[in-house]
């Protein structure tokens, strides 16, 4: 009889392991491994002729005589979330949602049920978490009149017969570490959630049902169970939230462009689309205060105009201190440097904190030029002009480079009003700044 080997797999990341551990070694969590004994192989598999059983290929198919095919788009009635899958659902897709609990996953999912349902669309919705007078107080408070289609039963097979049998153009399951699959484990652990996924994502694509599948997340922030389960889906999603807005990204998507960004404000009514998050997230700049610059900034795929702020202040330490929030420390620190160097900036005896207004954290280079315009600022006490937007990389020699999604920028700029760009060189027939002492004299003869 054939050795059963058994592993032990973490359930935040995926890490397998020999023996159980008391902290993963990947994810750095604790108490995280349950014990997971795979399938023996048959005696037939390995064996036989050349080790495989004497069993041969199957047919290949040359790549030229493969048709092409647009994947069929079900629009949610939501244009952020559209945006952010690349257009809709997709008809057999299927999608992983993440974020924190509370944060509003299932409020979105409810709206976008009872837009489809409005439609003529039949929507099943599993409710694995909540009972169903729970999901009827929800739907009252958000206004759904609907008809939806619900069920308390999460055994994924019984998940999968009623796909078949209905036909529905969207399936919600929420969430994924509530369902079951007949003898594999507890629910939640890490079989039962990726056998579970993987069911359910063979259900969706022979029935063309769009299926969205709601996941916990870990203290990191990451979908919690085996990794292999972000594998198997067709686009993952997270929804997070920055002050006063909830963000919605995507990581992974099979059919679209991953890094797209939807932007959304929580009321009373549920989770209302931000047209316009320039103007949301710069509502509040004080205008002509030293260390404020407009910084034309993409996250991901979108672009969005942010507010840099920058203050300087001599340091009571013998050390001075750099506290830098929103963006990337070292960069700063590297622009921090070329002012000293490059613009003689006195900088050894100030305290200087660099903080990216709103709550995102936006690792872009071409924010370098932004703060230093917004720390030269600060330090010289002289407040840039109101209707000037920056953005460029810094070079160590002072130099200003060019950005990713530069045209993207500079149209995102003009529709919010901001005629006046300092951007770097050949954009749009532009002159441009070519270093950053060529930047602050622009400034400053502006501000004269």
């Amino acid at each position: 009889m054939a050795k059963v080997t058994t592993k032990y797999v973490c359930t935040s990341c995926g890490y397998q392991s020999a023996k159980p551990l008391g902290r993963c070694p990947n994810c750095q969590a604790w108490n995280s491994f349950e014990e997971e004994v795979p399938a023996v192989a048959s005696s037939k598999a390995r064996g036989g002729l050349g080790g495989y059983g004497g069993v041969t290929g199957g047919r290949l198919t040359p790549l030229s005589t493969v048709g092409r095919r647009e994947e069929p788009r079900l629009p949610s009635g939501i244009p952020e979330l559209d945006r952010v899958l690349g257009g809709g659902l997709v008809a057999g897709g299927v999608t992983l949602i993440g974020g924190e609990p509370g944060i509003g996953k299932s409020t979105l999912l409810l709206q976008v049920a009872d837009k489809l349902a409005r439609g003529g669309s039949t929507v099943l919705y599993v409710a694995g978490e909540e009972s169903l007078e729970q999901i009827r107080l929800r739907a009252d408070r958000l206004g759904v009149t609907a008809e939806i289609q619900l069920t308390r039963d999460t055994r994924a097979e019984h998940i999968a017969a009623l796909m078949a049998e209905h036909k529905p153009a969207l399936c919600i399951v929420d969430s994924i570490q509530t369902v079951t699959v007949e003898g594999d484990g507890t629910p939640g652990g890490v079989a039962q959630v990726r056998e579970g996924t993987a069911l359910l994502t063979r259900a969706a694509k022979e029935t063309g049902t769009a299926t969205v599948l709601v996941g916990h997340v870990t203290k990191e922030g990451t979908v919690a169970g085996p990794k292999v389960m972000e594998h198997i889906v067709d686009t993952t999603v997270f929804l997070e939230t920055v002050g006063s807005f909830r963000l919605l990204r995507s990581v992974k998507n099979r059919f679209g462009q991953a890094g797209e960004l939807g932007v959304f404000e929580m009321r009373g009514e549920g989770l209302v689309a931000v047209e316009n998050p320039s103007a949301a997230f710069l509502a509040e700049r004080p205008v002509g205060v030293p260390g404020s610059v407009v910084a034309a900034t993409v996250d991901g795929q979108r672009p969005m105009l942010l507010e840099v702020q920058a203050l300087a202040a001599k340091t009571p330490y013998p050390n001075p201190r750099r506290v830098v929030v929103g963006l990337d420390p070292r960069r700063v620190d590297v622009v921090l440097a070329v002012l000293e160097r490059r613009l003689d900036l006195t900088l050894g005896g100030l305290d200087v904190y660099v903080n990216l207004a709103g709550g995102l954290k936006v690792p872009d280079p071409g924010l370098d030029l932004p703060v230093a315009l917004a720390v030269y600022s600060a330090v010289v006490g002289r407040a840039l002009p109101g209707n000037v937007a920056v953005f460029g990389e810094v070079g160590l020699a002072g130099e200003v480079r060019s950005t990713q999604g530069a045209l993207r920028r500079a149209e995102e700029a003009a529709r919010a009003g901001y005629r006046n760009l300092i951007v770097p060189p050949g954009l749009d027939g532009r002159e441009g700044v070519r270093s950053v002492e060529e930047a602050v004299g622009l400034v400053w003869k502006a501000t004269n």
